[in-house]
């Protein structure tokens, strides 16, 4: 059986208090971290890899099905703003398309055809990247896609809580994070999907560290799109070139961004 199928530590849920739920939810979630601790070395060959690509020109994309597929969308999605990149840079690709966000799409995951015909779509290359994203490890359109990137010389990588799954035995990096059995036996939405928000959340941000979108511990890249950023980013600004909130906001708002404002200022 499959760790992410075996059954929960916890009988009778249902006659529980609440507090004993959420003390007993709590208990679990905290052995993630610990999880993901053990996966670290495995973490940094792929993160090097992916930067090394993308330094050439190539892309990042995230595959997988319902909470896998949506987990790398948001990591995906949140790249542009938070680190000023392309959209498209970082693509995220979910089983049964964009409808599969909100609501699942029957049997979308059961077709292994489909995830390569996905990133077919995106005109994948040698340079790009691919990370499959499945809890049990066993995701067809998954696997299928993976194969065919390994077939085509693609790197791929593998996000999973299961050892010895056809995704840990197929991606080129597996990363195996073995958080052991969900509360409610089978849910791996619970800890198996906050592992892999975890893993991709530290995939992402060391590789736009490495990429340079990162100066000392500022997002000097993101994008000025609401008030609370352009607020951050006039703090930002203060403190690097030591001059009052009016100024450095008049400085951000004329130079687009806060690498530009310090660094025009400076080289004036």
């Amino acid at each position: 059986m499959k760790i992410t199928e075996s059954p929960s530590h916890y009988e009778h849920l249902e006659r529980m208090s609440t507090a004993e739920l959420l003390r007993n939810m709590n208990t679990e979630d905290r052995s993630v971290p610990a999880a993901v601790s053990e996966v670290l070395p495995a973490m940094e060959v792929l993160v090097d890899a992916i930067a090394e690509r993308m330094q050439r020109g190539g892309r990042l994309f995230y595959l997988g099905a319902g909470t896998s597929g949506r987990l790398g969308i948001v990591d995906a999605s949140e790249c542009p703003p938070t680190f000023g990149v392309p959209h498209g840079l970082v693509i995220g690709l979910i089983a049964g398309g964009d409808a599969a966000i909100r609501k699942a799409v029957e049997f979308a995951e059961d077709d292994r055809e489909q995830g390569w015909k996905d990133l077919q779509e995106h005109a994948i290359g040698k340079d790009d990247t691919v990370i499959g994203i499945a809890a049990s490890g066993g995701t067809p359109y998954v696997i299928g896609a993976l194969e065919q990137c390994n077939t085509a010389g693609i790197l791929t990588g593998g996000i999973t809580c299961n050892p010895d799954s056809a995704l840990a035995n197929t991606a080129d990096h597996p990363i195996v994070v073995v958080v052991g059995p969900e509360f409610v036996t089978g849910s791996t939405r619970m800890k198996s999907g906050t592992a892999q928000k975890l893993v991709l959340n530290m995939i992402s941000t060391s590789v736009m560290i490495k990429l340079g979108r990162v100066q000392g511990n500022r997002m000097v890249d993101m994008q000025l799109s609401n008030n609370k950023l352009v607020d951050r980013g006039t703090r930002m600004v203060m403190d690097e070139l030591h001059v009052d909130y009016e100024q450095a906001n008049e400085l951000l708002k004329r130079h687009g961004s806060v690498r530009n404002a310090i660094e025009r200022s400076r080289g004036q």
